[in-house]
């Protein structure tokens, strides 16, 4: 299970003479099997949030701790190896192989790990089979449904059995009846491994699924809907400090 602390997160990008600060001072405590959705308006900085969270990119100043590992002082091949091993990815757009078969695509992380091809073909399937695709592993991802392929990519992100998974509008190219089989996989993950799971969306089934919501007001995270699971006040992080 994994914890995120968050203390005095800015981040500013220098965009020709005017710098753009999307996040200043975002200072939160996250708890072991949190599943939160990251929602409001295109540009607020819901991304690059989940990015700094991820490791795929660094703030600009403040200190970003998972499990107390402090990502801010890693270096790329250390992020790069955190990700590998701690940090699922579901994203809109697949990057997924399309010559490629859906258990290849699967695998890729675990190519990067210390498991050989045996292995990490069993773990592939085993993904596969969570979400109900075991019976077209062998298939080129270009022959799959658009559903199909982002169940490939949450087999993916879950394959090496994550305890971050983030997700950035994993739901925003599916129809109505794909999208919520890809909310009930990520509820089942969160639940069954009790993984913290963040996820960007615009998508209404965060109300039905009723995730904890939280927007970017101000260049910090708000809640907009009551949570056991986060800790939202900046005390719990003043206190570690002290």
């Amino acid at each position: 299970m994994t914890v995120i602390e968050a203390r005095l997160v800015s981040k500013v990008y220098e965009t020709g003479d005017r710098p753009v600060r999307v996040l200043e001072d975002w200072t939160q405590v996250i708890e072991p099997g949190s599943f939160m959705a990251l929602v409001g308006r295109s540009g607020s900085g819901k991304t690059t949030l989940l990015n700094i969270v991820g490791g795929l990119d660094r703030p600009t100043s403040g200190q970003i701790m998972i499990d107390g590992r402090h990502l801010e002082s890693m270096s790329d091949a250390e992020l790069s190896l955190f990700r590998n091993e701690t940090v699922g990815f579901v994203f809109q757009t697949f990057f997924l192989r399309p010559l490629r078969s859906a258990l290849e695509n699967v695998i890729v992380p675990l190519l990067f790990s210390s498991k050989t091809l045996r292995e990490a073909r069993a773990l592939g399937r085993e993904a596969l089979e969570k979400v109900g695709l075991n019976h077209l592993a062998s298939t080129q991802v270009r022959r799959l449904s658009g559903g199909q392929r982002q169940r490939v990519a949450v087999a993916r992100a879950i394959v090496n059995k994550p305890t971050l998974l983030l997700a950035d509008e994993p739901t925003g190219n599916l129809d109505g009846e794909t999208a919520l089989e890809i909310f009930e996989l990520l509820r089942d993950y969160n639940l069954n491994h009790k993984a913290t799971v963040m996820m960007v969306t615009h998508d209404p089934l965060v109300e039905r699924f009723n995730i904890p919501r939280f927007t970017i007001e101000n260049r910090n995270l708000v809640p907009l809907t009551d949570s056991i699971h986060v800790n939202r006040s900046t005390r719990s992080a003043e206190r570690q400090e002290s």
